[in-house]
């Protein structure tokens, strides 16, 4: 790696597995849905170097010992089983022939790989299998018993057919964690249809309340509803480990697509049912609290949020404002989100006559919640971002100054993150199956086979 994008490895007590630390900023979410879209920008060349704790630390892994086989391709499940596999899990990615269809979303690529692929698939060990044939499911159900929790994404009845419903895998081990990932769930009159993440946003109003009243719907920049439902998925294997460390029972645990978009436009929804009346697409503003919105500025835009009174009241020092203050239209949220255009157009008047740098010098001053509107680029290059640890780089045998984007949390003081690149399509077939047991005799046959695919990279 180059100096500029050197880093400091840090093991898990007991593992192998690797993290790297960083200091934590209230953007790290926000950074987390983007981490596809960054990955783009840092194929482009190598960024700013990022800065790490210069001393070593060590951590127990969370889920050190927790095996998992992941039999999702896409987004949401391997999202989740990333998760996992940064708190300490063994992931077992289990691919078909030609590889997790995920891949081969692009452009943009990052070495062979689609960086929507890669942004949800690092420290994982690849197994390709060819589940039509009785080999490969034979496969699937000897790793299946030796794994913790068991991860999956197939449509009702095609899990059956391929032999990895529940009923099958807890045949297997009794107190497995099985997890089903759907696109609308597995009941009703939907649950049989495909799904993926814009036609949640479209099926669920989210769609249609983002962008502005007189622009067409419009989907939302990153793909929140396959992370969001990851990051359920995750949830919901947590729980039911803490669970059945105290009762010994497994679970069958399921998350939807469509619950996970229905759940990020709760509120309106809950608006909807409170006064019948249907929320509207309205561009950068929040129909509950004013002002909040991107206001113009001499040379682009800043986003301004006036959560409650006092900051309202500083933003109109800011501003020179003040006697809005006194003007009954705007004298608390309620009257001010009543009065939403004159408001809007009395702060823009103020904000259009700044360039952005001296106003955003202003609101930080006055301690009004303001940003400016950043372009991925930006982002990539920016002090905050750099320092909170999220973009970090790690050893990719395609890629010499890769980077991704980490596990948007800390534990004391440290960000849980799996060693290693996402793995190429096959990489660790054959040690897997090594590591199942199986024979080198056998292992030449099911590699010959073609039930078991492995890829030039393999290790």
């Amino acid at each position: 790696m180059p100096g500029s994008c050197a880093s400091v490895s840090l093991l898990y007590r007991g593992m192998g597995s690797g993290f790297r630390p960083g200091s934590c900023g209230d953007e790290k979410a926000a950074v987390g849905w983007l981490s596809y879209t960054s990955a783009t920008i840092f194929g482009a060349g190598c960024p700013n170097s990022v800065p790490h704790n210069s001393e070593r630390a060590v951590m127990s892994a969370p889920l050190a010992g927790i095996r998992v086989c992941d039999v999702t391709q896409n987004l949401a499940g391997p999202f989740c089983s990333q998760i996992l596999a940064d708190l300490g899990a063994t992931v077992f990615k289990v691919e078909p022939p030609g590889g997790d269809l995920g891949r081969a979303w692009g452009p943009p690529f990052w070495g062979s790989d689609s960086t929507l692929f890669l942004s949800a698939n690092r420290a994982k060990k690849s197994i390709v299998l060819d589940l039509k044939q009785q080999d490969g499911r034979d496969v699937l159900s000897r790793l299946a018993t030796s794994c913790d929790v068991f991860v999956q994404a197939s449509r009702p009845g095609v899990a059956a057919r391929l032999g990895m419903d529940y009923d099958s895998i807890r045949a297997l081990r009794e107190d497995v964690i099985y997890l089903s990932v759907s696109a609308y769930g597995q009941d009703g009159p939907m649950s049989d249809q495909p799904g993926y993440d814009p036609l949640m946003q479209a099926y669920t109003g989210m769609m249609a309340l983002t962008g502005h009243a007189d622009t067409p719907p419009t989907r939302v920049g990153g793909s929140v509803v396959d992370y969001g439902t990851g990051m359920w998925a995750a949830i919901a294997i947590l729980a039911a480990l803490r669970t059945r460390e105290t009762t010994g029972k497994g679970a069958e645990l399921e998350t939807a697509l469509m619950d996970t978009s229905l759940a990020w436009v709760s509120y309106h929804m809950m608006g909807y049912l409170a006064t019948g009346e249907a929320p509207a697409r309205a561009g950068s503003s929040l129909g509950a609290i004013a002002p909040y919105r991107a206001f113009q500025t001499s040379d682009g835009h800043v986003m301004i949020a006036a959560g409650n009174d006092a900051i309202f009241g500083r933003l109109c020092e800011t501003l020179g404002l003040g006697p809005l203050l006194d003007d009954p239209r705007f004298s608390s949220n309620r009257d001010r989100v009543l009065n939403r255009t004159a408001l809007d157009e009395l702060v823009e008047d103020r904000t259009s006559r700044l360039p952005t740098s001296e106003l955003l010098d202003l609101t930080r001053r006055h301690a009004v919640p303001a940003s400016a509107i950043q372009s991925i680029p930006e982002v990539v290059e920016d002090a905050q971002v750099a320092a909170s640890g999220m973009l970090l780089p790690t050893h990719h045998p395609e890629v010499p100054e890769y980077r991704d984007v980490s596990l948007p949390l800390r534990v004391d003081g440290v960000r849980p993150r799996g060693e290693g690149a996402p793995p190429a399509a096959g990489e660790h077939s054959r040690a897997v199956l090594s590591e199942l047991g199986y024979e080198a005799a056998e292992v030449e046959r099911l590699l010959a086979s073609d039930a078991v695919g492995q890829s030039t990279r393999s290790g």
